[in-house]
């Protein structure tokens, strides 16, 4: 019973952590038509705030993995949000000076403070119960997760892009030291909502750390094994590292689907201050797709079944993203929020499953497939500049045939 009590407690406590990531991941739908405006860049310049961002993990999820070994998971996440403090803080001079270079370190320390957490959590998650129904216990994460997508976007969506058309028109009009100042206005908007982030992720970072946070032993799962005894390297499983490519391509298919919609709905001839609302929609669909996950995962389809279908459906999607024009259009990559549902909770647990005492690196090497979201969107957002939003979503296709063939090589495994 207290086993159970200790459980339960430990997925409260992941799931408000799973809360924060989406709180500050998905704030960067809302920064990059912003500082696009702000910084007076283009549609490639402007996807470098998930490069920088995204790209964290992959140079931190190992640090993090060392990190973690030293602290222990409850000193890591909290020293993990006190790091990301540290980068809600740098936003400050980054307004103040409007310097797209500083901003983009906020994030990028931001990012680094999140590969922390997220190197400890998901494993975490996984290890909480049976295997089978790894990809519903994700699931109930990813709806903390998304719907924090959906109420920060909105909340700072409100504040730094209201009237963003008027003071876009006004600015193009102005030359100058008056140009200037009218966009120094613009940038100085998200100050005292970073400040409010900061104090929030301090004051979490304190109360993670006083919390009765239980400890899971990452590294317990099939040590017996024979399977585990006769391999001596992370090397030698070669289904983890396809899961680390297919989660690769769907981190940068999910990213694009949510933080380039905005720029999207402006070239469909929505005006910025009704696209700046379009980021929630994939992210509503997305938790749409969590709850059936919950329901139906495993007892009416298991993982692998569901991740090979909301692979075809992606594809399907896009094909009828790239054919229609308007709302349609928006309304069918929102749409790509309810195929990425199950994306995340069948591809970790999928990949890291078996690992063994190469659990916790696993674990970290995964993380470090988040930099999808680093890669991916920044050659979306060159292909927009050279053929349209419209048709740079071609590129998504390839990634998903990659989740689908990872997704029947799991059925093919599982049997």
């Amino acid at each position: 019973m207290q086993q159970n009590n200790s459980g339960s407690k430990g997925i409260i406590i992941i799931g408000v952590l799973f809360f924060i990531f989406g709180a500050i991941t998905w704030l960067n739908a809302t920064l990059i038509p912003y500082l696009k405006v702000a910084c007076e860049l283009n549609n490639f310049q402007s996807y470098f705030v998930t490069f920088a961002f995204y790209i964290s993990y992959l140079v931190m999820a190992l640090p993090s993995a060392g990190i973690l070994r030293h602290t222990g998971l409850k000193n890591g996440m909290s020293l993990g949000l006190l790091v990301m403090a540290v980068g809600a803080l740098i936003f400050v001079p980054a307004a103040l000076l409007r310097t797209y270079p500083l901003f983009l370190i906020g994030l990028f320390i931001m990012g680094t403070g999140l590969a922390l957490l997220q190197t400890a959590a998901n494993p975490y998650v996984i290890k909480l119960g049976p295997i089978e129904s790894a990809a519903q216990r994700m699931s109930i994460m990813g709806i903390c997760n998304k719907v924090a997508g959906i109420i920060s976007p909105f909340v700072m969506g409100s504040i730094v892009l209201s009237n963003i058309d008027t003071i876009e028109t006004k600015a193009n009009t102005l030359f100058g030291l008056a140009r200037e100042a009218e966009l120094d206005l613009l940038a100085q908007k998200v100050i005292i909502p970073y400040l409010v982030i900061m104090t929030l992720l301090v004051a979490l970072g304190i109360l993670v750390k006083l919390s009765p946070l239980p400890e899971i032993d990452a590294e317990a799962e099939e040590a017996t094994s024979k399977e585990h005894k006769v391999r001596t390297s992370i090397l030698q499983y070669p289904f983890f590292w396809f899961g680390v490519l297919a989660l690769f391509c769907y981190v940068g298919v999910e990213v694009i689907a949510v933080d380039a919609i905005a720029l999207y709905g402006v070239q469909q001839g929505f005006l910025l201050e009704q696209a700046k609302a379009f980021s929630m929609f994939p992210l509503i669909a997305m938790i749409v797709g969590y709850l059936l996950g919950i329901v139906c995962i495993p007892k009416f389809i298991s993982q692998e079944r569901a991740l090979a279908f909301c692979s075809i459906l992606g594809m399907i999607l896009v094909v009828a993203t790239v054919s229609t024009n308007g709302a349609t259009a928006i309304g069918l990559v929102s749409l790509l929020g309810f195929a990425h549902s199950i994306m995340w909770p069948a591809i970790f647990p999928m990949a890291i499953r078996g690992l063994g005492k190469f659990t916790e690196q696993g674990s970290a090497i995964l993380i470090m497939a988040i930099a999808g979201g680093a890669t991916l969107p920044l050659l979306y957002g060159h292909l927009a500049d050279s053929m349209g939003n419209q048709s740079a979503y071609w590129m998504m296709i390839p990634l998903y045939i990659i989740i689908l063939i990872f997704a029947l090589a799991g059925i093919k495994k599982a049997k």
